[in-house]
């Protein structure tokens, strides 16, 4: 619940204090969407498993409160990286929430080898980036997200991180949040 307040405190600055380094990023536009993650585990558990699948929770939210920070506090201006730091790490924390979730009751979701969940983290992880650089493209061409100034080679650069930090995230959900056997000639990551 921190987290999720913290986000919302961080928008509410982001929204209502005039900061030069929030010119042109979009924070209005930025706000219901970052602040649906907040709704995502929650909308789809609904009291339906338990227990609350509360690192999942945090996971889904952590990586738009980054996000935010980033902005609020500058970083995106004054390092070149960070944009590529957090690509990175924040889709090592939506694959390993997506592990988070799917282990959160063990049984059958966990009955596979941990070299196909691995891929399926994986998978999940590469198909998000795609969505996610197509939505930017949309947000851009359209003028929506107040001025994106986005290329080719940072939209490929995007994929490449994201879909890195996309398989570590998933090798670390498997191996961490992961509590299962692995069926008999199963490839194990280990």
């Amino acid at each position: 619940m921190a987290m999720k307040a913290a986000l919302a405190l961080a928008f509410v600055v982001a929204l209502t204090v005039p900061l030069d380094q929030l010119e042109g990023k979009g924070m209005a536009f930025r706000f219901p969407l970052f602040m649906l993650s907040a709704a995502i585990v929650p909308l789809a558990w609904r009291r339906r498993f338990r227990p609350y699948p509360a690192t999942a929770d945090v996971l889904v939210v952590a990586p738009f409160l980054l996000d935010t920070l980033g902005n609020l506090v500058g970083l995106y201006d004054a390092y070149d990286a960070t944009d590529d730091v957090l690509h990175t790490i924040n889709w090592i924390l939506l694959v390993a929430a997506f592990h988070a979730w799917r282990y959160r009751r063990g049984g059958s979701a966990a009955a596979m080898s941990s070299r196909d969940a691995w891929l399926l983290g994986a998978g999940i992880g590469a198909l998000a980036i795609v969505g996610w650089e197509i939505a930017e493209w949309i947000v851009a061409e359209t003028g929506a997200g107040g001025g994106l100034a986005l290329t080719y080679g940072d939209t490929v650069g995007d994929l490449a991180l994201s879909t890195a930090g996309g398989m570590i995230g998933s090798w670390l959900g498997v191996r961490y949040l992961g509590d299962f056997s692995v069926p008999s000639g199963a490839t194990d990551l280990g």
